[in-house]
């Protein structure tokens, strides 16, 4: 080990040095440092960032600044799908490959798909309500709804994100993709209004979120804390991912179980 970070090491004494940049998502560390049996801490990702070869993304953003200070960097990975950090084209012009993790054949789109459901039928089953029922000692109050019968329309963007302003009376929200998807104001005034039936999202505006925002005063609203697509499975398999990928760049192989986005 030389330095702060992963480092792989062969006979010959060449050095592959891997940086995990942001301090949320801690599984993503912890599971890739267990498949690769090595890992310290680094704080000063810009000024730090010169010395490493690979750089994996979590929730930092990484600025055309930040890059071009990537003087070793061979390849900035994202620890799952997103790439919305990065500047791709500061990537490109410093030679320094971007890739992300599909997410077919990881776990991650499951995971995502079954938070999905959960913060449906926690807004249908109003759980909000529930607990508060418990606190109360009431017994069959309130009462929930059903997905059975319902109408599910799923809205998803390849690229650019887009704001979404509100859709049909009643109609329950659920956002498991990016905060800046939703327009806030235009969900809160039909929050208070009751035109918006409920709010299920794991992600915010602002991350990390504010436990004091005023959108929480809503009963109809569920909030989890980015952890759609954070389960043992997806993690363990994106670990292995990234472990291999490091693997095969430190010992000069083609890079495969990656996308290469330029």
């Amino acid at each position: 080990m030389e330095g702060n970070g992963n480092t792989i090491k062969d006979v010959g004494k060449r050095i592959t040095r891997v940086l995990f940049c942001g301090p949320h998502f801690p599984a993503s560390n912890e599971y890739t440092t267990e498949y690769l049996q090595k890992h310290s801490c680094i704080k000063d990702v810009p000024k730090a960032i010169g010395n490493y070869h690979v750089c994996i993304v979590k929730s930092m953003r990484l600025d055309s600044d930040i890059i071009s200070r990537a003087v070793q960097m061979q390849l900035i990975m994202q620890y799952g799908v997103g790439l919305d950090g990065v500047d791709i084209d500061a990537a490109t012009k410093h030679r320094i490959k971007v890739a992300r993790i599909p997410s077919d054949g990881t776990g991650n789109s499951a995971s995502c798909a079954e938070m999905a459901i959960y913060l449906m039928l926690g807004l249908l089953r109003k759980q909000n309500e529930l607990q508060i029922s418990i606190q109360q000692k009431k017994l069959g109050d309130p009462i929930t709804d059903t997905l059975f019968g319902k109408t599910i329309f799923i809205l998803g963007y390849e690229n650019n994100l887009h704001n979404l302003r509100i859709v049909t009376l009643g109609a329950l929200l659920v956002n498991i993709a990016r905060g800046g998807l939703i327009d806030y104001k235009a969900v809160f005034n039909h929050l208070e209004s009751g035109h918006l039936g409920g709010l299920g999202t794991d992600v915010a505006w602002t991350e990390p979120f504010d436990p004091n925002d005023q959108i929480l005063k809503f009963k109809n609203v569920i909030m989890t804390p980015h952890v759609a697509g954070v389960t043992e499975y997806s993690y363990r398999t994106m670990a292995k991912a990234v472990g291999d990928v490091v693997l095969q760049l430190h010992n000069r192989l083609p890079l495969t179980g990656i996308e290469l986005v330029n």
